[in-house]
């Protein structure tokens, strides 16, 4: 099974207790998890307890568990966390080419899972404020910068900041801290 509809049922199965299939997506993901974390924190053994330990939260908690983009984006997401907790509590020095913009590679960051994330974005664009959405819009979609959209509406320019300031926060809330990693190479670079 690979593929986002297969993630769905695959979840829906998980949810109902199927053993056999939490073991077949365990066997699907634990050797890349694993390598993922290992390249953060260097430590083999320490990697594998990592990943173990999203597999048990996930079987402890698969009755109420909810994901909104795929499962395997979940994963990934759940595995850096874990790698980025690990090192902050053990005050593991972090190389910043260890963190760059290409972490997650190919393989991970699919083009489903952005269409599907631009798709999420887009539902909480349409949810914000008329004067808000329009403010965001001239800044994310026109590329304009805060002075020309204020010269624009005649507001001031503080009032833009303000604005996308809200808009990003209203964003980010509807997302969930689940797709930070993503969002964040959308808008932050």
């Amino acid at each position: 099974m690979t593929g986002n509809n297969d993630d769905i049922l695959l979840l829906k199965l998980i949810k109902q207790g199927d053993q056999i299939a939490f073991k077949h997506l365990f066997y699907q993901y634990v050797d890349p998890l694993e390598r993922f974390v290992t390249y953060y924190i260097h430590n083999r053994e320490k990697s594998q307890e990592l990943v173990l330990n999203i597999f048990t939260y996930l079987w402890e908690n698969r009755e109420n568990f909810e994901i909104k983009l795929t499962l395997k984006a979940y994963l990934f997401q759940a595995a850096r966390n874990n790698a980025f907790t690990y090192i902050r509590d053990k005050k593991i020095p972090v190389y910043l080419e260890d963190v760059g913009v290409q972490e997650i590679g190919n393989d991970y960051n699919s083009d489903l899972e952005v269409q599907e994330l631009h798709r999420l974005i887009e539902e909480a664009v349409t949810l914000l404020p008329e004067k808000c959405r329009e403010i965001f819009r001239k800044s994310r979609e026109e590329n304009l910068t805060n002075k020309e959209i204020a010269k624009e509406l005649q507001i001031s320019e503080k009032t833009v900041e303000g604005q996308i300031t809200i808009a990003l926060k209203k964003i980010r809330a509807y997302l969930g801290d689940s797709y930070s990693y993503l969002w964040q190479k959308m808008f932050f670079f």
